[in-house]
């Protein structure tokens, strides 16, 4: 499930990224989408390819990883980001939800640490710190 008023487009420096067409309320759920899930072993070979950004740490020891379809692998980073994602490990699913109200035209985030204001530096941090 994916609401409609969602969309893809360029976010400057970063590619892609999922932004709205209209404003959206706190607590929202956006979005709900399956996984494909890939065993350890898999995924320490995805590691090696372009995918490895684009891939959730998963299950309860999170040695496996999990490939998000719909847009969910499209949401940007942010630090204080606008929504939160929550794996069900049962359901094979990734679930967006609204953590504040959003504007029309805003630009959906997540933080990739799992907690919208987790300020642990991501892997790619560096590649940030370069851009500005």
């Amino acid at each position: 499930m994916i609401m409609p008023y969602l969309t893809i487009a360029l976010s400057g420096n970063k590619g892609r990224g999922v932004f709205t067409t209209e404003a959206i309320a706190k607590d929202q759920i956006i979005e709900i989408s399956p996984v494909v899930v890939l065993s350890a072993k898999d995924r320490k070979h995805i590691e090696k390819t372009q995918l490895f950004n684009y891939i959730f740490e998963w299950g309860k020891s999170r040695k496996k990883a999990a490939v998000a379809l719909g847009y969910v692998s499209v949401y940007n980073h942010s630090y204080n980001s606008n929504c939160v994602y929550e794996m069900d490990f049962d359901d094979q699913t990734i679930t967006i939800r609204t953590v504040r109200a959003i504007a029309k035209g805003e630009e959906l985030s997540i933080n990739y640490n799992a907690d919208p204001n987790d300020a642990t530096e991501v892997w790619f941090h560096h590649m940030i710190e370069r851009q500005h």
